[in-house]
This record gives C-alpha cells, structure tokens and sequence, in this order.
C-alpha cells in the first residue's frame, strides 16, 4: 500500500489551502520573473534578434531556402522582395517590447514549466511521479520542437505565399511591421502548443477521461479537427496546411501508443 500514497502525506507537512495559494504565488512570481530576465536580455540585442531572427524568413539566406535549393531547381523557392512599414508612431517600440517578452516566454518556457511542476509534483503519488519522470524534459523538448518547426518550415512557405499572392497590379504587397510579427508569432508559438498532444494524452489517460480505443474510433475526427487547426494557424495554402497537419497527426498517432502503454501501467497498478 506504500506506493500509492501520497508522498504529501508521510514525510511533507500538510499544507492549508491559504499556504497552497503563498506557494502557487512564488511560482508564479519566480516565473515571471524567469520571463522578464530574458525579455531583457532580448531587448538589448535588438540589431540581432531583428536582423538575424524575426527578419531571417523573409530573406534569401534563410536555411530553409538554402535546403531546398540544394535540392533541385525544381523545389528551389525564395521569399518576394518587400519592405516592412510602420503606420503608427510608436509602433517599432511596442512592437520590439512585444517580440522581446514572446521570445522571454518561449526561451524561458523550461523554467516555467519546471515551476508548474514543483508545484503540481507534491500532491501527486509516487507512482504517478515516478511514470512522470522526465516530464519538464518532454515537454520543454516538445514545445521547442513545435516552435522551430514553424519558424524554419511553415513560415518560409507562408511568408512566401502570401507575400507572392497578388489580386491585381494596383495591389502592392507592403505589410506593416506589426502584421509581419503576428502572421510570425502565430506560426512559431501556437504549433509549440500542438506539439505537446503526447503530453496531454498521456495525463487525460492518467484521470481516465481518454483511452487508446477512444481515440483509435475518433480518428478520422481528430483528421479533421487537426485540418482546422493547421488552417486556422497557416494561411490558406494547401502546402502549409499539411506541413502542420501531418506531423501534428504523426504526434496523435504516437499519443495512442502512450495512452494504450499508461493504461496498462494504470492496470498494473490497479489504479
């Protein structure tokens, strides 16, 4: 009986629910604090977080062009030419203070979540700790994974399709700063969230909510509904769309496997 009781109970003192507050608060403190150091640090390399980071997708040089072109003519492709405009006074400033606090966010997300785990950990069992091991790895890995791939995969394709698409020769393409940064913000950190489904499988097969059968019958649905999400994220281009969708639907088909394998450890357990 030791192993499924809560570690909370044995060698932690029980902690009232104004004292679970004071400790959810410096977690939240120490991570904002996480985030605004990084902000910062991104703030002053403005000329390179500019120049090389946000602007890179957008010019010939980017990696992604590179491999393709290295391919073949054929699957060579490389951004239009087109300058960024700013139409409001102040716009560059708040834009670079925005770029600056996503990027704290996305750099400093390992430490976040390493807060929300310290928080979340004590109440858990040792079993359901130990079956977590590794979790603030997996997930900070995942997120990584997902915000790299929309930066160096769906944004070249996206910046270039609708940098490229023309309604007619009075229609110049000249998009302001500001939208150049959200079309970019919406391809980098909303696919890190995707990318975290095995995560979300695996602890909604922890409480019972979701089972491998389930999502084995659901399957054509989560098609559909991993469609609408790749389109709500990527511009309507069909290259773009799939680019997002096949390895979302990859990591679906992977969360199955680690909701068959919790639910057998669930078993064993006699959970």
């Amino acid at each position: 009986m030791a192993d499924i009781i809560p570690k909370e109970s044995t060698d932690e003192k029980e902690m009232s629910f104004l004292d679970h507050l004071e400790e959810l608060r410096w977690h939240i403190i120490r991570s904002i604090l996480a985030v605004v150091a990084v902000a910062i640090v991104v703030f002053l390399a403005k000329e390179f977080v500019f120049e090389t980071i946000i602007f890179g997708p957008k010019k010939d040089w980017f990696p992604t062009y590179q491999f393709f072109c290295s391919i073949s003519d054929k699957t060579c492709f490389k951004p239009p030419k087109f300058d960024l405009i700013t139409r409001e006074m102040g716009e560059q400033f708040f834009v670079h203070l925005k770029v600056s606090i996503w990027m704290g966010v996305i750099i400093a997300f390992p430490l976040v979540f390493w807060e929300f785990w310290k928080f979340i950990k004590p109440g858990l069992y040792d079993t359901e700790r130990k079956a977590a091991s590794g979790v603030v790895f997996v997930c900070s890995f995942l997120f990584s994974s997902g915000v790299l791939f929309g930066y160096y995969v769906i944004a070249p394709f996206a910046i270039t399709f609708l940098a490229n698409y023309s309604v007619g020769l009075e229609a110049v393409t000249s998009p302001t700063l500001a939208s150049y940064v959200n079309y970019l913000t919406m391809f980098t950190i909303p696919t890190g969230v995707l990318f975290e489904l095995p995560i979300v499988v695996y602890f909604l097969t922890k409480i019972g909510l979701i089972t491998p059968q389930f999502m084995r019958n659901y399957r054509r649905h989560a098609v559909i509904i991993i469609l609408i999400m790749a389109a709500i994220i990527t511009p309507p281009d069909i290259v773009t769309q799939f680019l997002i969708g096949i390895p979302v639907f990859i990591l679906y088909e992977i969360s199955i496997l680690i909701s068959k394998r919790t639910l057998k450890m669930k078993q064993k357990n006699g959970e």
